[in-house]
């Protein structure tokens, strides 16, 4: 990953935005996360959508990742925090209230040392699988 310091503020290249943003807490934790995920397992980086628009209700929202399946459907929606800030109850409604309108079923939340990674009505799964193996379990 590749940062720098411009105007006296760090900066991250995002790969997927194609664009320097300012290095906060979570686009930290959300550069690591979606680079484990292309390059530990296997996820295409060409079906990653970042800062994905969507309109909840009235409110306009900005999912921090969406990854999309080989037919470019909506499969996961990824909500991550600092790694200061705890996965909370009030996390997984955020990235439940995002998804009614994707209706993806996969979300994973991230904040660096904790991972939950939740599949249709609230099943648990142990890590975050691969990209082959969501097709799979679709």
């Amino acid at each position: 990953m590749r940062t720098r310091v411009y105007n006296n503020k760090e900066q991250i290249f995002c790969e997927w935005r194609h664009r320097w943003v300012r290095l906060t807490p979570e686009e930290w934790v959300r550069q690591q996360l979606l680079h484990h995920l292309v390059e530990q397992l296997g996820y295409p980086s060409s079906r990653i959508a970042v800062e994905q628009a969507i309109t909840v209700g009235a409110a306009h929202k900005r999912c921090d990742a969406v990854v999309y399946d080989q037919t470019m459907c909506p499969l996961v929606l990824i909500e991550c925090k600092a790694e200061t800030v705890p996965l909370t109850q009030k996390t997984l409604d955020q990235a439940i209230t995002y998804n009614r309108q994707l209706n993806v079923p996969y979300l994973i939340l991230h904040n660096g040392p904790q991972t939950i990674c939740v599949h249709g009505n609230n099943h648990l799964i142990t890590g975050i699988p691969r990209y082959a193996d969501l097709l799979r379990r679709e």
